[in-house]
């Protein structure tokens, strides 16, 4: 049984796509920011409870830098292009198809690459909130929750919750 040349390539074209594909993954965002300060209570106090109103909650915009293109997105990418073009005709039209396919597959192979490596944006918010005996604390949470300025909290051993 003879299997056709271009059943073969074809089937090779999609699995160095999939191998390829399988090898990008995207930038991983750390948290950069250590505010705030919060001095560790002394063990001797036990629970330490404070009463307090919520008087700010801001956004904060984190953004990680993108790499940009390799150039590899575009090598692979021409590549399988031109391996699926060269399916396409007979003569000159299959060279035409594979110069097409070469050229397409580069541009979006490069396109592909520079969206998975560009910057990326992390949010996350500050609670700010004045104490009952006056002063304030502020919390980086990763969402505030069904918190709203000017709710009554209770904050319990570094965790904010309605009162």
């Amino acid at each position: 049984m003879k299997i056709p040349v271009r059943l073969v390539s074809a089937g090779a074209s999609v699995l160095a796509l999939a191998a390829l594909t399988a090898c990008v993954a995207p930038a991983p965002v750390y948290q950069t920011t250590s505010y705030p300060y919060q001095p560790a209570q002394p063990m001797a106090q036990g629970p330490y409870v404070e009463y307090g109103r919520v008087a700010n909650i801001e956004v904060l915009r984190s953004e990680t830098a993108g790499t940009g293109t390799s150039g590899g997105g575009a090598v692979a990418g021409g590549l399988v292009g031109g391996l699926l073009g060269n399916q396409i005709g007979k003569g000159s039209g299959r060279t035409a198809a594979t110069v097409a396919g070469v050229v397409g597959g580069a541009l979006l192979g490069n396109s592909i690459e520079g969206s998975r490596n560009g910057p990326r944006v992390h949010e996350s918010y500050r609670v700010s909130i004045q104490t009952d005996n006056g002063g304030y604390r502020a919390f980086d949470v990763p969402s505030p929750g069904d918190l709203r300025i000017g709710d009554r909290v209770r904050i319990d051993n570094g965790q904010i919750s309605r009162f």
